[in-house]
């Protein structure tokens, strides 16, 4: 049974005539009789009573009202499919870091409205790696993430890098360790620290470093917002690992203090990239925004970072 068979089968039915039927459809007569000769062989049932006037026989009266369902699903998902492809979707769907969504994407998204008005664009913040998995499931388009290969690695995600970012430590401005313009590892895991909760790209990047460094991650804390982090730090002893990004606000509070790792040089960064899969990209909407979006966002340089 194919659909041009149902489609012949309900033009018959619909201009009660074989011939009438074949001009509708844009075919021959011969070959409307042939599909519903097949499709008679397919049911085992004759579908009209051919004589001076074409009628529905009992078995093809039944079977009418379920093929104008299907010939009515088959052209809404049709009608569907031809405004996905031209940018006539309803939403859509971003999943981004805190540090992204605070910063960054504010200007992307007016220009976006701008652009596709009747788009309904929903941002929400996660982690990288549930943002990563709601991508996966479908429940997003789009992901703007600390970069996991793990989790980007099938063949039909794209990865667009967007910039690399040096991690600094945010701490008191009362804090012993602002004695250092640069903070030696061997000092900063003498600190407890605060962390993003499970699941965060942070979290793993920072768990990974210590363990290279063969120390002990004093993770005391676990919050997920930036706010909880300026809040928790400023308290006391404790110390947080950050991207750049994320600091913007602490650099111009003066019960904060910022300082750069290593000895001499960043030797801590994450890479932030944005992700969808191939055939979301060809959808327009979801292409304007992942080009405006690589336009839009600045490399770490050019963050305004004024002490």
């Amino acid at each position: 049974m194919r659909l041009e068979q149902l489609q012949a089968f309900l033009a018959i039915a619909d201009t009660g005539s074989f011939q009438q039927a074949a001009r509708k459809c844009g075919v021959t007569q011969s070959t409307i009789s042939r599909q519903i000769q097949a499709l008679e062989a397919d049911l085992g049932v004759a579908l009209f009573h051919r004589n001076a006037a074409t009628t529905l026989t009992l078995g093809g009266d039944r079977f009418l009202p379920r093929v104008r369902k299907i010939c009515q699903e088959w052209r809404t998902a049709t009608e569907e499919l031809a405004d996905l492809v031209a940018g006539k979707q309803p939403e859509l769907c971003v999943a981004a870091i805190h540090s992204i969504c605070s910063h960054f994407l504010p200007p992307v998204l007016q220009q976006f409205c701008r652009d596709y008005p009747d788009v309904q664009l929903r941002v929400t913040s996660l982690g990288s790696d549930r943002a990563l998995k709601v991508l996966k499931d479908g429940m997003v388009d789009l992901a703007i993430v600390m970069n996991n290969r793990f989790l980007t690695a099938s063949s039909e995600m794209v990865v667009q890098v967007l910039y690399d970012e040096p991690i600094e430590v945010l701490m008191a401005a009362t804090h012993p360790l602002t004695a250092y313009e640069w903070i030696p590892w061997a000092e900063l895991t003498c600190y407890p620290q605060v962390v993003f909760k499970d699941g965060y790209g942070m979290q793993r990047l920072v768990q990974d470093r210590f363990d290279r460094e063969g120390a002990i991650l004093q993770a005391v804390v676990e919050v997920n917002t930036l706010d909880a982090f300026r809040g928790v730090v400023r308290q006391g002893d404790m110390v947080a690992l950050l991207p750049q990004s994320a600091l913007i606000e602490a650099r111009n509070d003066p019960t904060l203090a910022v300082r750069v790792l290593g000895n001499g040089r960043n030797d801590l960064t994450r890479r932030v990239v944005m992700v969808t899969t191939q055939d979301r990209l060809k959808i327009p909407p979801i292409r304007r925004f992942w080009d405006l979006v690589q336009a839009s966002i600045p490399v770490p340089e050019k963050i305004e970072t004024s002490a």
